[in-house]
């Protein structure tokens, strides 16, 4: 758990280095950006900020496999939907041969 927290303590320090270079901020602003300017505020303390960032990095793969799972499930009952995003994505990669 600490190993982890100075990890995530790490990384957000790099993200916030980066933001303090960077010319077009715009092109940046993700949720941790969010956050970090939270913090600058005086909004967010440093360990609420940890905090939040520590819970996307664990929360989100599991989120993501089980909204990822349902779709599939609902793609695969109703198949004239699959048809439609077939078609689309044929449309946009045209001959390209599809990769992960």
């Amino acid at each position: 758990s600490k190993d982890l927290k100075g990890a995530m303590e790490i990384l957000i320090e790099q993200k916030r280095q980066k933001l303090s270079t960077v010319e077009k901020l715009d092109e940046h602003m993700d949720f941790a950006s969010q956050l970090i300017f939270a913090q600058n505020r005086g909004d967010l303390t440093a360990e609420n900020v940890n905090q939040c960032v520590l819970e996307m990095m664990i929360a989100a793969p599991d989120t993501l496999s089980v909204t990822l799972f349902f779709m599939l499930i609902l793609i695969a009952e109703h198949p004239t939907v699959e048809e439609e995003m077939m078609r689309e994505i044929e449309t946009v990669v045209g001959k390209w041969e599809l990769q992960s």
